[in-house]
């Protein structure tokens, strides 16, 4: 175990760590700290028990969600995300492209709502800060309230983790809330997955752009992990706790020693899904931290870990590359941007024609 060149077995479940340990003894913190970090390395999903978010807020905020997809698709249409010059709105199914295939759900995109600058401020990525769209307020009593409720909730849930991670690799407890700057720029998906075609997926295998994902699966799984044998480890839905699962830009900060893993979902029924993006400003530097050498060395050992890639360029998909073949980017802007070309090239080409290189 542990000897040669021996690696550690594929994994085939998904870690669960509580954080009720992280508001014990500063020894208690230091433990969990560094089994959420080798969790991290392992597998890059665990599940979070234990994490303080109120049930009812949970439950109001579900609720509200489903309600939101039950209405007419002309008063969804309100707020569709054609209409946004920041990508923020509802999308009808099949809307969004991961790895260059249609992603079957149906889903309103929002974010923390910063000043919006100029539609022509460069460099582009700049313009995706801005205002989300909402209801009017009559067609849903309440909605835009408890997101914003849940959205506060968990970034604040998330600096929790953020701090835990950083003392796990050494590192103050500040030192990636110190990266997110100014304007952080979190970001939502509520979601809704009709059961998925044969050969289709709810959403295609892909990384998250971010820093570090907060997923609830409200009662029907579908979320597979893949892991480095190449087979799908399915997340177990649990109503106690959050799925958590590791971004580009942590994996670009720690130089490939916590690694995005490549997830989808294939749903048999009707699920309903919400994912926090935890994000700093644009601006941020992805610049890696300077981390011991057990860390570097750990990569260094592990092919999985020192092969790892990120999520390609659109230009790259279209010339047939592999859709995690792409490089870390020094700037979290650049890296959104990335995703909106990547995901939403028709929406990029309706309100910044003039950004994309393609005829």
């Amino acid at each position: 175990m542990g000897m040669g060149v021996a690696e550690t077995p594929a994994f085939t479940s998904i870690p669960v760590i509580s954080l009720a340990d992280w508001r014990g003894s500063e020894e208690d913190q230091l433990s969990l700290a560094r089994e959420l970090v080798e969790a991290c390395h392992q597998v890059g999903f665990f599940l979070l028990t234990d994490h303080g978010i109120d049930q009812d807020l949970i439950d109001r905020y579900f609720a509200a969600l489903k309600q939101f997809f039950a209405l007419p698709e002309a008063t969804k249409a309100q707020m569709v995300k054609a209409n946004s010059r920041h990508f923020r709105g509802w999308e009808a199914v099949g809307a969004e492209l991961t790895n260059n295939r249609v992603d079957y759900r149906e889903q309103i995109d929002l974010s923390t709502e910063n000043p919006a600058r100029e539609p022509d401020t460069l460099p582009p990525y700049l313009r995706l800060d801005g205002p989300n769209q909402w209801l009017p307020e009559d067609a849903l009593p309440g909605f835009r309230a408890v997101v914003m409720e849940y959205f506060a909730a968990l970034a604040h849930l998330a600096d929790e983790i953020m701090a835990n991670l950083a003392i796990g690799l050494g590192q103050p407890a500040r030192t990636f809330q110190d990266r997110f700057g100014e304007l952080p720029l979190g970001f939502m998906k509520l979601i809704s997955y009709p059961p998925t075609p044969p050969g289709q997926a709810g959403v295609n295998g892909h990384h998250d752009a971010g820093f570090l994902t907060l997923i609830m699966q409200h009662g029907v799984g579908g979320l597979q992990v893949e892991n480095e044998l190449g087979e799908w480890v399915d997340v177990p839905p649990r109503d106690d706790a959050f799925v958590v699962n590791l971004g580009e830009m942590l994996q670009a900060m720690t130089g490939n020693y916590l690694i995005a893993t490549n997830h989808r979902v294939i749903s048999q029924e009707q699920r309903y899904s919400s994912a926090y993006f935890h994000a700093p400003d644009l601006r941020a530097s992805l610049e890696p931290l300077s981390l011991a050498t057990t860390f570097t060395e750990a990569v260094a050992k592990s092919p999985r870990h020192r092969e790892a890639g990120f999520m390609a360029r659109r230009d790259q998909l279209l010339t047939g590359q592999s859709g995690l073949a792409g490089q870390a980017v020094p700037i979290f802007g650049e890296q959104m941007w990335n995703y909106y070309v990547r995901s939403y090239p028709d929406l990029v080409r309706l309100h910044y024609p003039e950004t994309l290189s393609e005829s």
